[in-house]
């Protein structure tokens, strides 16, 4: 299954470690190219890569690590992510496909998971150990579903039972489900087209069980990334969920 991937923020919140996120070394290896990594284990055949801040250095990153990776160029990377998600929409097709950040890392069953679920406009990875230590409370997505519907998401969200993990599988109709937003004033995030989904029954969840996932966005994230990546062993991986 192809697979996008955002990659076009400023990551302010890591600029103190790096001036580029998705290049910023997690163990020995970049952010981005460990996304990559199990993205393809997990079952991912091809990537689009959208690019923004930092554009020249990632896009010459990429092109080394695998030629065959598309990376695109959104104009504008200080709008909203789901922005980002249209310009690479043309180059990856509307097809189903996989949506992952390039911030958040991840078990590649998780992928796999995503992969073999039924299809959906969109559906999303969540996890529902709401006492998962690596999650950022001050941070994370919030999402609350009914059975595998999902029925609203935010950060600021008062009443849920997951979280986002940051990988999707979507269609052409979570394409214009965006355009529908950006159209009629809304936000143009991801968050605000899975919304518009949502309010049709066109959004469900994903429970990734208990397998490991981690969004590094700052340096704290960085430093529990680093610790959990060291040697690549799920054990350590899961074992970091309650250390």
């Amino acid at each position: 299954m192809k697979a996008l991937i955002v990659a076009a923020g400023f990551g302010s919140r890591l600029r103190e470690v790096s001036p580029s996120k998705p290049l910023t070394s997690v163990a020995g290896m970049p952010l981005i190219a460990r996304v990559i990594a199990a993205a393809r284990e997990g079952g991912a055949t091809s990537f689009v890569v959208v690019t923004g801040h930092e554009s020249a250095r990632l896009t010459s990153f990429l092109h080394a690590l695998d030629p065959a990776i598309t990376c695109v160029v959104t104009q504008d990377w200080a709008l909203p992510n789901g922005h980002s998600v249209l310009t690479g929409a043309d180059a990856i097709g509307p097809e189903r496909h996989l949506l992952m950040m390039a911030d958040h890392l991840f078990d590649p069953a998780i992928v796999a998971r995503m992969i073999a679920a039924p299809p959906a406009p969109l559906a999303l990875a969540v996890d529902r150990r709401l006492d998962n230590r690596l999650v950022d409370l001050d941070d994370v997505t919030r999402v609350r579903t009914s059975g595998d519907r999902i029925v609203a998401i935010g950060k600021h969200l008062p009443d849920y039972d997951a979280f986002d993990c940051g990988v999707f599988t979507v269609d052409g109709r979570f394409h214009a489900a965006l355009r529908h937003v950006i159209a009629t004033g809304g936000t143009g995030s991801i968050s605000a087209g899975v919304e518009a989904l949502a309010d049709t029954g066109g959004a469900v969840a994903v429970d990734i069980g208990d397998t490991w996932w981690l969004d590094v966005d700052d340096a704290r994230a960085l430093a529990q990334a680093e610790a959990a990546m060291q040697g690549a062993q799920p054990d350590v991986r899961r074992t970091a969920l309650t250390a």
